[in-house]
């Protein structure tokens, strides 16, 4: 008898720059868990100079075998019906990450977060914004400090050029999944971005 897949449910805000990484880590994430792509409203629905919404809906599709969940109704059923073991948002924008922190639920990421809080599973964001040594700083450290939420760890991305820009290590998501999956955070959390 083999054990179940470890099932995933991966959520992707507007970090538009972010994509290649994010769609790269759901390819290697779908060879070992059970995966399902959530995209917000927004990230769905714009074109961008880095590749149109639908290529990003299909790519998603075919890595995951399964439709990727778009609306805020399509995301509540994941708590009660325990979809997911995990749920991770990478990318988690600023402004999705100030939602958070203020407990705002107004799409479909921020409701995939909540209803899978509510049965106490863990979540994993992998943050990058220009302001997280700024405005988003304080959304950071709310977050940091309440359970059942784990970073991927950051970096400053170009210090001379954007002294307040944050990103996430993609190098280090699995490990970063690995960890919460034992209700760990990986540490350090702040590192030098992967060679």
């Amino acid at each position: 008898m083999t054990d179940a897949p470890i099932r995933i449910g991966l959520a992707l805000t507007g970090s538009y720059c972010t994509f290649d990484k994010a769609l790269a880590a759901a390819e290697r994430l779908a060879e070992t868990y059970d995966l399902t792509a959530i995209l917000s409203e927004r990230a769905a629905a714009t074109d961008t100079r880095f590749g149109a919404a639908a290529a990003h809906i299909a790519r998603l599709e075919a890595i995951t075998g399964k439709p990727v969940l778009r609306s805020i109704a399509e995301a509540e059923p994941i708590g009660p019906e325990g979809r997911f073991d995990l749920l991770v948002v990478a990318p988690c924008t600023g402004n999705t990450l100030a939602k958070l922190a203020a407990g705002v639920t107004d799409g479909a990421v921020t409701m995939a977060v909540k209803s899978h809080l509510r049965t106490g599973r863990n979540v994993v964001l992998a943050f990058g914004s220009n302001d997280g040594l700024a405005a988003s700083a304080r959304n950071l450290g709310e977050l940091l400090n309440r359970k059942q939420y784990y970073f991927v760890p950051l970096y400053q991305d170009a210090p001379f050029v954007k002294p307040r820009s944050l990103a996430s290590d993609y190098a280090l998501l699995e490990d970063t999944i690995r960890a919460a999956l034992r209700g760990e955070q990986i540490q350090p959390i702040l590192t030098a971005p992967a060679p």
